[in-house]
């Protein structure tokens, strides 16, 4: 989902929308609008839920800032303390 999803549901509706407007055969027992009709439903819905997907994603969870103190003792009992802190 996300942003590849927003890509191929815009293309499921646009070739939907080429089925439903541009194409004028109409053969029997199977009409190509109401499959063009179908497509351009489907990538609608699609397009909304991954944009959803793509936004709910992209928030940031919990703080901006994320630190961390430690302090190490070697073997030798050398102590060494570590700040680490990222955005």
């Amino acid at each position: 989902m996300g942003l590849p999803g927003m890509v191929l549901s815009a293309i499921a509706a646009a070739v939907g929308a080429i089925m439903y407007w541009a194409i004028t055969y109409q053969g029997t027992g199977f009409r190509i609008s109401t499959v063009g009709l179908i497509l351009m439903i489907a990538g609608a819905f699609g397009f909304v839920v991954s944009a959803i997907v793509f936004a709910v994603s992209r928030s940031q969870v919990g703080g901006r800032r994320h630190e961390l103190n430690r302090q190490v003792t070697d073997s030798a009992g050398n102590t060494t303390s570590v700040h680490e802190s990222s955005k």
